[in-house]
């Protein structure tokens, strides 16, 4: 930026040029130039100038906002970027009108730009915070990246910073996020910034180059595609192991103290035992610290940082998938209506309307009461129909939802401003005919189902699944399931809750092959169990289902209940509740023909303890209650992670049985194609009709994505060996080649396949 009296220049020095020769060659080249041009001699600037290193992307953004926005004229910032430019290529403004020989400057360039993300203004008429779209920062664009070379080293010891996937753009921007991702294409895309450290110290250790490494990182570690950077190293052919990990443990930030739950992990390579750390008691310190207490134990760490069962083994299975959902996913809360404005956007005199205008839950509704809100949903519709037939629905959405969309990145949401940011067309399809389905929150203190009416549009802060049997309610509310889902979890926030992430917890879990009386047994409770909770719920207006599940576990724990507590128990008649949940356990364990999973248990209470391997039972002798707890404490481990270990051999027998074509569907009259009236191509059919070409930046011609899981995991294999694209590469390669499919769908089609041992 060229001031009255002064300069400002952000530029980067290309190879090992000093910041001062290249200030003393501007200044000596632009000094005479100027004096040329009028007609002196004599100095043109001082002497002292003041340079000020820029560590981060966003102190960038900062410094270039204020040059963009302090010009004192807008032909002046050619000057001040062709300056910039001549020696800095690593890192500036995209022009798209920028000049394309040296001659050609009779125009200023125009820069692309950005909204800041953070700054907002009235809306004139709603009165709500919009972005402004006068403040904007500059998009940067990175020549030549390549992954950074780290100094020779024989230990790393580090704590990368602390940025989630769904952070990287505000923090560090656009330009560099992208950037960083294509740098390391072989990673998963939605992985937090501190996998990328985890990834390079992994590979010196593997190649031999560090002897360990140990990295602090957040505790979403354990998160689905976080784990995947583990088990690329723990799985490859020279692996990788961990000797030391902490899954969760409490964090202070120095800088403004806020708590914040971390992992530590540290790794080797070869394949070693390692130790598992699990904190089982917090308290705070003296000095503001958070004191803990370990609980250790020995033996291989998985990449799911547990001990015991192999659950990162765990392949989702065909039978499981095309039936579960997050639920919608609206991108403003400009689309949700309280319930006493529903008159006044002719929802009593507009015909059809209901189909647009439906009841909403989302996660807090159902862990405590609904709001009785309903929600906009205009999928199928055109702006210019829903202007002619549903005005009122227009105009609400016109005020509330358009001028926040108009600074979306996607373009798509910009244009199509009166729809939900992810219109799940696949859930609309699943859902289809059913008169009801499941849900469950997607991160709760406690893990439970529930029946909601087909009518009721879920939040994506909800899983539903796509089944209307009551069996299927009353297999995921029993404890085989909540302890696999609990076992499959990852964890958010400082609460620590569990989330549910259907592609680990529901896709994985094995289900059990029951006959027409078992369905009906497991039904009956389970309709028995969803009836009593709604019946009390409805009855007292201050209940909770969280509540309700507070107090059966203080009950379950033997604890005293406080005055409150006492009430919950009262109002919501949870020795009902509990009597409902132990016949549902039971009936479930039945099915499975593990009955000695419940035996072992009360043998557990009577004081003794059950051998699982011999079947003997011994008694228990103590010398204090303490050694008893502790005892105790042991033995409802090993029972846990018995049922986790033949859930896990039960997941391998079933993808192992899959491979041979033997599924068991959990909804086959829609996940089988011929039971939906499609025809059923032979594989030798799909590998002479799919017509794709090598996997290539950017493919000829592009296939429509299948509406069935059997159709896609067929073309899915067809494409991996047509394309030899084996699990190594980025799933890109493979999603590429489709339209109507995000990579993430294609990923967990090519993951089963993987584990299938039809694809590499």
């Amino acid at each position: 930026m060229v001031a009255s009296n002064h300069v400002h220049v952000l530029v980067t020095p290309l190879g090992d040029h000093a910041l001062s020769e290249i200030i003393h060659s501007w200044k000596s080249y632009t000094a005479n130039e100027l004096n040329k041009h009028l007609g002196r001699s004599g100095q043109i600037w001082q002497k002292e100038y003041y340079d000020h290193i820029l560590r981060s992307a966003n102190a960038a953004y900062r410094i270039a906002q204020y040059i963009l926005q302090h010009s004192a004229a807008k032909n002046r910032l050619e000057a001040a970027s062709t300056v910039a430019a001549a020696s800095s290529r690593s890192e500036s403004p995209k022009s798209p009108e920028s000049p394309e020989s040296p001659e050609r400057q009779d125009a200023a360039p125009t820069y692309l730009t950005r909204w800041d993300g953070h700054t907002f203004k009235k809306h004139p008429v709603t009165g709500e915070d919009v972005p402004d779209e006068s403040v904007t920062i500059p998009v940067y664009q990175y020549t030549n990246p390549r992954p950074a070379t780290w100094p020779q080293a024989d230990y790393i010891v580090g704590n990368p910073p602390f940025i989630g996937t769904a952070r990287m753009r505000d923090a560090l921007g656009d330009g560099y996020t992208e950037t960083l991702r294509k740098t390391y294409s072989e990673l998963p895309e939605s992985i937090d910034l501190v996998m990328f450290w985890w990834h390079k110290a992994a590979e010196l250790a593997r190649a031999g180059k560090v002897k360990r490494f140990g990295l602090i990182t957040t505790n979403s570690l354990r998160q689905t595609f976080n784990r995947r950077v583990l088990q690329r190293h723990m799985q490859a052919k020279d692996p990788l192991s961990l000797r030391f990990a902490v899954a969760d443990h409490p964090w202070v930030e120095n800088a403004d103290g806020a708590a914040v739950r971390i992992a530590m992990t540290v790794a080797q390579a070869g394949s070693h035992s390692g130790e598992l750390a699990e904190v089982v008691d917090e308290y705070e310190g003296d000095d503001g610290s958070v004191g803990v207490a370990l609980n250790e134990r020995v033996g291989i760490v998985h990449a799911d940082l547990t001990i015991g069962a192999d659950l990162g083994s765990a392949q989702p299975m065909l039978a499981n998938t095309g039936v579960s959902s997050r639920g919608h996913e609206l991108g403003s809360a400009g689309f949700i209506v309280n319930q006493e404005d529903l008159d006044s956007l002719g929802f009593k005199n507009r015909p059809d309307i209901e189909k647009y205008l439906r009841e909403y839950r989302n996660g807090k509704d159902l862990a405590q009461r609904p709001r009785n809100v309903w929600v906009i949903d205009l999928f199928g519709m055109t702006a210019e129909q829903t202007r002619e037939l549903y005005p009122e629905l227009y105009q609400r959405l016109h005020d509330r939802v358009k001028a926040d969309r108009a600074q979306n990145r996607d373009k798509r949401l910009r244009e199509q401003w009166w729809l939900h940011r992810r219109s799940r067309e696949d859930w609309r399809d699943m859902l289809k005919d059913l008169p009801r389905y499941i849900a469950t929150v997607e991160t709760s203190k406690h893990r439970f189902f529930q029946f909601l009416d087909a009518s009721i549009l879920p939040d994506n802060k909800l899983v539903a699944i796509a089944h209307s049997d009551a069996w299927m309610l009353g297999v995921l509310s029993s404890r085989v399931h909540v302890a696999w889902a609990m076992a499959n979890r990852s964890n958010l926030g400082v609460g620590n809750d569990p989330v549910y992430v259907k592609t680990r917890c529901f896709e994985t879990f094995p289900f059990p092959e029951l006959n027409d009386a078992q369905k009906a047994e497991i039904g009956n409770i389970a309709e028995k169990l969803d009836a009593h909770r709604k019946r009390q719920l409805e009855g007292h207006p201050k209940l909770t289902m969280t509540g309700l599940y507070n107090v059966l576990e203080k009950v379950r724990s033997e604890a005293t209940l406080t005055p409150k507590e006492k009430t919950i128990y009262d109002d919501g008649l949870v020795a009902v509740l509990r009597e409902l949940h132990d016949e549902l356990d039971a009936a479930v364990l039945a099915a499975y023909g593990w009955e000695d999973i419940e035996e072992a248990e009360g043998f557990m209470t009577g004081g003794h303890v059950y051998d699982f391997s011999t079947g003997e039972i011994a008694i228990l002798h103590v010398s204090s209650e303490e050694q008893f707890r502790q005892v105790m404490a042991e033995q409802k481990n090993c029972i846990e992670q018995e049922l986790l270990t033949r859930l896990v051999e039960l997941n391998r027998q079933r993808t192992a049985e899959e491979a041979q074509g033997k599924i068991r569907w959990l909804r086959p009259e829609y996940q089988k194609p011929e039971d939906r009236g499609q025809k059923t191509e032979t594989q030798s059919e799909i590998d002479t009709t799919a017509q794709v070409s090598a996997l290539s930046p950017q493919p000829s011609a592009k296939l429509v994505w299948p509406s069935t899981v059997a159709e896609q995991a067929a073309a899915v294999r067809s494409l991996i060996r047509q394309t030899g694209w084996t699990s190594d590469q980025d799933i890109k390669l493979l999603a590429q080649h489709f339209k109507g499919v995000r990579a993430p769908k294609v990923q967990a089609i090519a993951d089963a396949l993987v584990a299938l041992g039809q694809a590499a």
